[in-house]
């Protein structure tokens, strides 16, 4: 019997786990909160697939065979019969700790409860139900098709059962793994760019260099594929922005309050790639 995993949230990150696990063959189910949200997520996901079967890295056939283990709902009760949970919506606690109640009271006991935050504490979003032995940080990154790297944070109570499953299932999707024994704000990845990026957003709000020439120095002087700027606008400015602000917020710590560059750019609505102006134009 195929393992059975719902993710909820059909976003572009929500679609890309639920992708690359219908490949693994497990059969999904994709929830949002209105039809048109999944059907862009599985719109999204017809469209990679095609991509890859065009570019020979799939077949056709695998293609079809794994979006037809995907089914869209706009039903959180569907994820009653999952064995493995992964929350993937808007990076707000409160919103995140309602998703969570309803899950504990809606998935079978002995579910794997997973939350795709890249910033907020796992134990501040498990601390809402009765089982956060069973919650655990499941940090993926976008474009999830292409990134390999999967981020797994412990909270205070995550069981070494719930890290290890976590860890099974994100390995059999093609992931490699890290393990944050604590789950401070930001975790590892996110707390080291969003420092690096808000200092980035400083040196260009202060007319020190372009962000061409900031970007071409990481990427020659560090050795980075890609410079900061280039990855706030490939990750979502609003979403860079906000992960700065819920560190500061845990922390108190300066170097992680967003700059008023950044701020005045998510208002205007330049959030990057997906709005076809950032940093960069696209």
């Amino acid at each position: 019997m195929a393992k059975k995993l719902s993710v909820v949230g059909a976003g572009l990150m929500g679609a890309g786990i639920a992708q690359v696990a219908a490949q693994a063959g497990w059969q999904v189910t994709l929830r949002d909160l209105d039809e048109a949200a999944t059907k862009r997520g599985l719109d999204g996901i017809r469209s990679s697939l095609e991509k890859f079967a065009s570019k020979g890295a799939i077949s056709a056939e695998d293609a079809e065979a794994a979006v037809g283990r995907i089914t869209a709902t706009t039903e959180l009760e569907a994820a009653a019969e999952a064995d493995i949970v992964i929350e993937a919506v808007y990076e707000k606690l409160e919103i995140k700790q309602e998703v969570f109640r309803a899950l504990d009271r809606i998935c079978k006991p002995e579910a794997v409860l997973g939350t795709n935050t890249s910033a907020i504490p796992i134990t501040q979003i498990a601390s809402v139900t009765q089982r956060p032995e069973q919650v655990v940080g499941t940090h993926f990154f976008s474009p999830v098709p292409m990134m390999k790297l999967c981020e797994l944070v412990r909270g205070h109570r995550t069981s070494d059962e719930t890290l290890a499953a976590a860890k099974e299932f994100a390995e059999e999707i093609g992931k490699t793994c890290i393990v944050v024994n604590r789950d401070i704000a930001g975790f590892v990845t996110t707390r080291l760019i969003a420092a690096l990026v808000v200092e980035a957003v400083k040196l260009v709000e202060s007319g020190v260099v372009s962000p061409e020439d900031l970007d071409v120095a990481c990427k020659l002087g560090f050795g980075h594929k890609m410079g900061p700027l280039a990855t706030t606008d490939l990750t979502g400015v609003d979403i860079l922005m906000h992960a700065a602000k819920n560190i500061y917020t845990d922390t108190g710590d300066p170097k992680f309050f967003p700059p008023e560059l950044l701020q005045r750019m998510v208002t205007a609505g330049e959030l990057g790639r997906k709005s076809g102006k950032g940093f960069y134009e696209y």
